[in-house]
């Protein structure tokens, strides 16, 4: 009976002590997994300061994109720029060069914000087709190229406006000239030219203002801003330019001299403003025709 007893509690205690190692073994497997889960290589890859790490190409890359994926993107293009400069012609490459031009593009926030950001994408972008030609990353590349220059249209656009409302009449009009220049295909070069127009209205520059008027309906016949310069054009029709002046009189030839007049005087511009350098060129009124005075510019250096 006590054999039987003794035989009884042996086996309970093996039972339990069989349990405990299961559980434990149980427990060990998931807090390894737990341990891999929260202290993955994402998390390692901060850690130490190696140089195996600092030169490894999937360890800087890893680095790169954690830092992209947090929104961090300084840092990011640090991380992408250092793959580049140890490795350039790993397999890797043109994907972080992307990866650089991507990061400064994202770090633009809107387009009342200061454009460097993109312009320091396109340089990459640029950077990225002329050193890797042919990668797959080129056709993205080109599109976020476009995107970059439509951003800037629409800076040049928010300037000009920026000026136009303050009465700054001249600067506005740069500005709108200079996206009628450099971006005719974009979706703003309507509004552009129609604003070119009010400000050489408001200038009393009525002639240049109808020149403006006439290409817009002709270039972009369907567009809202065709449709209001249409009606600035009738406006503009009843009224006499401001800006015109009486033109030099050629004198009559003197009767009693026997030399004719090969050569009248050419028609003088409107007074006060400098002739055009070329053909289409922008047209620049001085202060003293303008007659008003001009806001500089407080949006910073790169108004």
């Amino acid at each position: 009976m006590k054999s039987t007893s003794s035989k009884c509690v042996g086996t309970f205690i093996c039972a339990v002590f069989l349990c405990g190692l299961a559980a434990c073994s149980s427990s060990s497997k998931n807090q390894a997994t737990a341990k891999k889960v929260v202290s993955g290589m994402d998390e390692q890859i901060f850690l130490g300061d190696t140089i195996e790490k600092n030169y490894d190409p999937n360890v800087i890359m890893k680095r790169g994109e954690s830092f992209f994926e947090k929104e961090e993107y300084v840092e990011a293009i640090v991380e992408y720029t250092h793959f580049l400069d140890l490795h350039r012609s790993h397999i890797l490459a043109p994907y972080a060069a992307y990866r650089v031009g991507e990061s400064h593009f994202k770090m633009a926030k809107t387009v009342d914000r200061d454009p460097d950001p993109v312009n320091k994408a396109i340089a990459a972008f640029e950077r990225l087709r002329k050193e890797y030609p042919g990668s797959r990353y080129d056709p993205q590349a080109i599109q976020k190229i476009q995107e970059c220059h439509d951003w800037l249209a629409q800076v040049h656009l928010l300037v000009g406006q920026f000026y136009y409302r303050r009465g700054s009449y001249l600067a506005a009009a740069h500005r709108f000239e200079q996206i009628i220049k450099e971006y005719p295909d974009k979706t703003v070069a309507p509004d552009a030219l129609y604003f070119l127009a009010q400000s050489y209205h408001d200038m009393g520059a009525d002639d240049w203002a109808a020149e403006q008027l006439t290409l817009l309906t002709e270039r972009y016949p369907e567009s809202k801003a065709a449709a209001d310069g249409r009606s600035l054009l009738a406006k503009i029709g009843t009224v006499t330019p401001k800006t015109l002046v009486a033109r030099q009189e050629v004198p009559a030839p003197d009767s009693n001299s026997s030399t004719p007049l090969l050569h009248p005087p050419a028609p003088q511009p409107p007074n006060g403003f400098a002739p055009s350098a070329q053909a289409g060129a922008l047209r620049i009124p001085t202060a003293k025709a303008l007659s008003q005075s001009f806001i500089s510019c407080h949006l910073g250096a790169w108004c």
